[in-house]
């Protein structure tokens, strides 16, 4: 079979077994054929929590392109598999521009996983301009605040950042994932007027995280 047919019946997220259901052939069979595409650099390789390795396979790797859900996995304790794939082209995805996309897929794993990112941040002033134009600033910040009570060696937040995000007492609190709140970090969720979606269980991945 053809490369091009190839990735024209195989492009999406997939495994092993996804493979062999699609192409109805043997486990040997599939496992070469995404090796024939690897190499054309048409896939991208991941690992579940469970180990199970998950293929990204398209033609825009070949192009290069970087996605949110890599810059998160670089840092993360725990790698996530994305459900899409987002891919950025002609330029390296920021810190700042992968942490504003996790929030905004109001996606409960994504968040939790992209907390490592406030290690990483250096521009605050971009995080802000981007989080004022999402609405979400006050998310950035009540995030960034359990990050800085689970995570070590988490820079310090600049008191312009912190002054302008803050809310107004009279503000009614948001949720940062719908429906979900937290029961063990209401002095952050009252402080931001932003509801969290992670309890102290939620968090043990970071218990040994440095």
């Amino acid at each position: 079979m053809r490369s091009a047919e190839l990735l024209r019946k195989l492009q999406g997220v997939q495994t092993i077994q996804s493979v062999m259901a699609l192409l109805g052939i043997d486990r040997q069979k599939a496992i070469y054929y995404i090796r024939r595409l690897r190499e054309g650099g048409y896939v991208k390789t991941r690992k579940r929590p469970d180990q199970t390795r998950v293929y990204s396979i398209s033609f825009e790797n070949k192009l290069k392109g970087v996605s949110y859900y890599d810059i998160i996995n670089q840092y993360a304790p725990v790698k996530i598999s994305a459900p899409n794939v987002y891919n950025v082209y002609g330029k390296q995805p920021t810190v700042e521009e992968a942490l504003v996309f996790a929030i905004k897929t109001k996606s409960v794993r994504t968040i939790l996983a992209a907390l490592a990112l406030f290690r990483k941040v250096e521009n605050w002033s971009a995080l802000y301009k981007l989080g004022r134009q999402n609405r979400i600033e006050r998310q950035i910040g009540a995030l960034y605040d359990l990050s800085r009570l689970i995570i070590q060696k988490v820079r310090r937040m600049p008191d312009r950042f912190r002054h302008n995000a803050l809310p107004k007492m009279q503000y009614p609190l948001e949720y940062t994932v719908p429906s979900l709140q937290s029961k063990d970090f209401k002095n952050i969720e009252n402080n931001w007027k932003v509801y969290l979606p992670f309890n102290k269980k939620d968090l043990e991945a970071y218990h040994d995280f440095s």
